[in-house]
């Protein structure tokens, strides 16, 4: 097996003890160790040429690894290439230079992979940048005043946060996103600034709408009252809101001020329903004692005088209570209604007119039996026994008829 030449096999000392070292050009004179035997003279120039090699397997290392950038790896082997050149070192320096040289090809593979890598990186940071201008611009052209703000925030450390991208579409899209925001801010404060004038003229408003609720809350005139503040109040809703930091301190005031009206309104109502109480027990007897008197209607003249007899008594009574307004008066009226119907019924009885055309309807209803019974004995002599049974049931349903009719003509002899 063939051993690998050493270091020193590249070097030798000269009589007057100069250390020269061999490369492909020749040999080449690197200094002189004084006081020392030729061997320690070569061995001290050899430790040399290890401490370049060790310097390159690193450099080599952590190329090969990727630990340095294509940029920041040129500059290194720059650097120890020209500390190879002309050094001071006895040992195989071309060996040295071969590695350096190898590691051209990984050098381009990386720096082909590093701009294939910011190529993505570019291409990533301009999709989201477009993502984040086409969401500003959304914003911009809405009226989130308050999301808005907070997202425009965030969008903007976000793209601080993004590497920058070729130059122009990195303006560009800056641009973009730069004057949307610009124009929210614009509108923003213009929403703003208009709300507020809003709200300062919804203020006045209910300041005018309480000035006249004052003058309101002690009245005594219940219905007309209660329609004015039911009309401020549409006023009220009307106007909007006003400043925050008054607004409820304004409805408080105004609040108050209903309160108190429609409290003294609720305890005269009270008042007065416990006076009229009273008068619902009065009215509630008088119909107990004369609807039997009245309905049902069998004696329309006793009953008549009954329904006059009530209706005196009736209005010398006082006001009731509101919710017994209702039931009562639908007594009153079911009461009248029954002596109306019976009045109608007698006139019905009564007209001569009515009862001329029941008794006309009775007359041609027999006279049609008559002959439908005269054309069944005709049909039964001659044999015709379907034709004279046809005519029998015919005259069966005039009898019917015709009995109805009897009871009419009776109803107007009643």
């Amino acid at each position: 097996m063939t051993q690998t030449p050493g270091p020193e096999s590249f070097g030798r000392v000269a009589e007057d003890m100069t250390v020269y070292v061999r490369t492909a050009d020749g040999e080449r004179a690197v200094g002189q160790v004084p006081g020392v035997t030729p061997e320690e003279a070569l061995a001290f120039y050899v430790r040399r040429f290890q401490a370049l090699e060790l310097e390159v397997n690193l450099l080599v290392a952590r190329v090969r690894q990727g630990t340095l950038s294509p940029d920041e790896a040129r500059k290194s082997i720059a650097t120890v290439r020209s500390s190879l050149t002309n050094a001071s070192a006895v040992g195989d320096l071309a060996a040295l230079e071969a590695q350096l040289d190898s590691l051209a090809p990984a050098l381009a593979e990386q720096a082909e992979q590093r701009r294939a890598a910011r190529a993505q990186q570019a291409e990533a940071t301009r999709t989201a940048k477009e993502k984040m201008v086409a969401e500003a611009e959304k914003l911009a052209a809405g009226n989130d005043w308050r999301g808005g703000v907070n997202r425009f925030r965030a969008l903007l450390e976000e793209w601080k946060s993004l590497p920058r991208i070729d130059r122009a579409t990195d303006e560009a899209l800056w641009h973009r996103f730069s004057s949307a925001r610009t124009t929210y801010t614009k509108r923003r404060k213009a929403q703003f600034a208009e709300q507020a004038t809003r709200r300062e003229s919804a203020r006045v408003t209910k300041e005018r709408i309480i000035a006249e609720a004052e003058k309101l809350a002690t009245s005594t005139e219940w219905g007309p009252t209660s329609a004015a503040f039911r009309d401020l109040m549409q006023q009220w809703k009307a106007a909007g809101p006003a400043p925050r930091e008054v607004d409820d301190k304004l409805w408080k005031r105004f609040r108050g001020l209903q309160d108190q009206f429609f409290g003294a309104r609720q305890a005269e109502q009270e008042a007065q329903d416990a006076e009229f109480t009273g008068n619902q027990q009065a009215k509630e007897a008088l119909l107990a004692e004369y609807e039997p008197q009245i309905v049902p209607v069998e004696d329309l003249e006793r009953s008549r005088a009954a329904y006059r007899a009530l209706l005196e008594r009736w209005s010398e009574i006082g006001k009731v209570p509101r919710d017994a307004i209702r039931p009562l008066d639908n007594r009153m009226r079911q009461l009248e209604t029954a002596i109306r119907t019976a009045e109608e019924e007698q006139w019905k009885r009564t007209d001569p007119e009515a009862r001329a055309r029941a008794e006309e309807t009775a007359a041609k209803l027999r006279d049609q039996i008559a002959t439908l019974e005269a054309r069944a004995a005709e049909a039964e002599a001659r044999g015709k026994d379907k034709d004279a049974q046809q005519a029998r049931e015919a005259a069966e349903t005039y009898r019917s008829w015709l009995e109805q009719a009897e009871r009419a003509v009776q109803d107007f002899s009643g």
